[in-house]
């Protein structure tokens, strides 16, 4: 049944462009005025963003898709935080002074960028009112955001939802029925240091993918007996077994922003999978006094390494991002994955947009059954 399908779109900065393609792709199986055929979207970071996008538009898919191709196919970084020269050395000119001030005389998260052109962009594109319409009418049960809490170091989920749905509460993570707005985007993309921390309500919120322990976690709770992952994990050249020399920091750094967007989420796949297994070796008439049920998971992510994909455009990123980067060891020939998270330029995010469909296509039989098309 739709009702019961879900997505979830993982987080990864720029690299949430190649969620496009895929949709790309799967929109050609249905009509023009046919609505979303995922009634449950589950995002974190960057992904999140997207499926918000798609939720304001859950009754038609074409024109959602259209709408966010449109958008990620004319991305500068400019959109996303500030990449002028004077506006870069204003942040953090900012940040220097707030170093050295009392903390009691300022509480303002600290951050490597200024992030405030983001929230004027999706205070602009995004009509929030339209996801309760949706729910109301049926085109879509479920819509959720994952966040990190820094007041308490647990994984929040905020969602909004068919009425039937309740909050969830369990071991360092939760979820919490809520009205979705711009500032839970901002909170669930706000990447450690990188972008600053949000307040919602009494407590400061971060990325999703930090404390995020069980990413399959809230797609479960909402309904999901399908879900559909659009993974952001690309694959690396392997590295040798014996290091002639210590790993640079952009390295380390770039190894932490993939630990903290793909690990968790596929030790859950691999988690889940072992469940199904379990569950099938019982008996049918057993397994209604087992609490769990058996979950449909089908996984697209990159089939090319993302960081050489984006070092290809690593002179269209802003020179005053570039010099910066610079100071940290970061250039077009570092092993570092960074470059593939904060590159939002249109000629990277169309080449990850046109690597998604192509990845999708490779896909297409199993995206046919997955969304029951014969």
């Amino acid at each position: 049944m739709p009702e019961s399908r879900a997505i979830v779109l993982g987080g990864g900065g720029a690299r949430a462009a190649y969620q496009v393609g895929v949709f790309k792709a799967i929109v050609q199986f249905y009509p023009r005025n046919h609505g979303i055929p995922f009634k449950i979207i589950c995002g974190t970071s960057a992904g999140a963003i997207n499926g918000i996008s798609m939720a304001t538009h859950a009754s038609c898919f074409h024109l959602g898709v259209r709408k966010l191709e449109w958008v990620w196919r004319n991305f500068t970084t400019s959109k996303v935080y500030q990449s002028s020269i004077p506006g870069v050395l204003s942040h953090l000119g900012k940040m220097a002074l707030r170093g050295i001030q009392d903390g009691k005389l300022n509480s303002e998260p600290g951050s490597l960028f200024d992030n405030e052109p983001l929230r004027n962009l999706l205070n602009e594109l995004m009509d929030f009112d339209r996801i309760d319409r949706n729910i109301q009418n049926g085109a879509l049960t479920a819509l959720s955001v994952d966040t990190s809490s820094y007041n308490t170091s647990k994984s929040v989920t905020f969602f909004q939802a068919a009425k039937e749905l309740d909050d969830w509460h369990r071991a360092r993570r939760s979820g919490e029925r809520i009205q979705l707005n711009t500032e839970h985007l901002l909170a669930s993309s706000a990447i450690p240091l990188v972008f600053p921390s949000v307040k919602l309500g009494q407590g400061y919120y971060g990325d999703g993918s930090v404390h995020q322990l069980a990413p399959l976690s809230s797609p479960i709770h909402l309904g999901a007996k399908k879900i559909l992952v659009i993974n952001l994990e690309s694959p690396h050249k392997q590295a040798p077994l014996e290091l002639k020399h210590h790993p640079k920091t952009a390295t380390i750094a770039g190894h932490l922003l993939d630990t903290i967007f793909s690990d968790t989420l596929n030790s859950d796949l691999e988690r889940l999978e072992r469940i199904n297994k379990t569950l099938a070796m019982i008996p049918e008439e057993n397994q209604q006094a087992i609490p769990l049920r058996q979950i449909e998971t089908l996984v697209i992510k990159p089939s090319e390494d993302l960081s050489q994909l984006a070092a290809h455009y690593y002179q269209d990123m802003p020179f005053a991002v570039r010099s910066l980067l610079r100071l940290i060891g970061i250039d077009r020939r570092s092993d570092s994955s960074i470059v593939s998270y904060l590159l939002f330029e249109k000629a990277y995010t169309s080449a990850l947009i046109d690597l998604g469909y192509q990845d999708a296509m490779c896909q297409i039989d199993e995206l046919k059954s997955f969304f029951d098309i014969g």
